[in-house]
């Protein structure tokens, strides 16, 4: 070939890729442009919200419903400051039988919840609310009065409550996640005033939770998991009001070791959860500690409960609990 030819064949080709070039973008202005949503805006607000029926209300290891069946509810705004940072409020409701005879647990809470990485923290104040008590205190000497026909006892060595039982906690907690089917997590809370009752009252406890493989349950869109929970409950000394003859100006309350462990389904929003409960806690030191109005096992007398009636309520007891979990940004959109 010569060079003649040549350059005849390069000049074509040349004309060919700009004919070729001026068709497709001729083209392409006449295609109709492909619509590009815009990203949704961030929007840190979210409500969380939710309810329980349980077979029995137990909180560390002691029922709060006298081992019958309780109903609760929740409410909870939050405000995502980050992906990482969440700020919230919230309230919920607890149907409980305390001695005093109050009408409910109403819980007022609040804190801040950051994230780093697999690693999960929320710390908080807890407010625990018990209107509705009967009991009345502040006779010279500290007696209790309490209203006719209540089953409580008047004066040292009985089952006394006081009318107000309200108390708040500081709390910590933390989470580790170590992938989809294991969690560790560990929880702190601490109060001035347990149950109003002037000792002071310290929780801890660790927590372990399997989470099945979702493998398992094919596309039913259920989920399994089993968590167990050990702490402990650190508890002071009393002011006059809890006093007995051994300890007339208060009792020191017993601290005592909690356990439980369970079984959990999740569909949806719905989780049913299998719970066994129990505790380290003498049925005397018991019916001292939570003030039962029914305790009547003889010979359980400790040097806080002279007169021996012991209670079960800190006792081994199995649970069944139903409770719904929803969001407003993932269920009500």
């Amino acid at each position: 070939m010569n060079k003649k030819s040549g350059g005849g064949v390069m000049k074509r080709m040349v004309l060919v890729a700009a004919v070729l070039a001026m068709t497709g973008a001729a083209f392409a202005a006449d295609m109709p442009l492909k619509a590009v949503k815009a990203p949704a805006p961030f929007d840190p607000w979210d409500i969380a919200f939710g309810s329980a029926a349980m077979s029995d209300y137990v909180f560390r290891g002691v029922t709060q419903s006298n081992h019958q069946p309780s109903v609760a509810a929740y409410f909870e705004p939050r405000y995502n400051v980050s992906k990482d940072l969440q700020l919230y409020i919230g309230t919920s409701g607890e149907s409980i039988s305390f001695a005093n005879r109050a009408a409910a647990e109403v819980d007022v809470y609040g804190g801040i919840r950051p994230t780093f990485g697999a690693f999960a923290f929320d710390f908080g104040v807890w407010g625990y609310l018990y209107p509705g008590g009967q009991c009345q205190e502040g006779l010279p000497g500290g007696v209790a009065v309490c209203p006719a026909g209540s089953p409580l006892a008047l004066g040292p060595d009985f089952t006394q409550m006081k009318k107000d039982v309200s108390f708040f906690e500081v709390f910590g907690k933390g989470t580790w996640t170590i992938n989809d089917s294991f969690a560790l997590a560990a929880n702190e809370y601490y109060s001035p005033n347990y149950l109003n009752s002037g000792a002071w009252g310290d929780y801890a406890s660790v927590i372990a939770r399997a989470t099945a493989p979702a493998a398992w349950f094919g596309t039913s869109g259920v989920g399994a998991y089993l968590s167990a929970e050990v702490g402990r409950q650190w508890l002071g000394t009393t002011d006059l009001f809890y006093r007995v003859t051994a300890a007339p100006v208060g009792i020191p309350y017993p601290s005592y070791d909690t356990w439980n462990i369970g079984i959990g389904f999740t569909y949806k929003v719905f989780t049913l959860d299998l719970r066994y409960s129990d505790t380290d806690l003498h049925k005397g030191d018991c019916a001292a500690l939570t003030s039962a109005y029914n305790a009547n096992i003889p010979g359980n007398v400790t040097a806080i409960n002279p007169n021996g009636f012991g209670s079960n309520w800190c006792g081994p007891v199995g649970i069944v609990k139903l409770s719904a979990d929803l969001t407003a940004m993932a269920n009500l959109k």
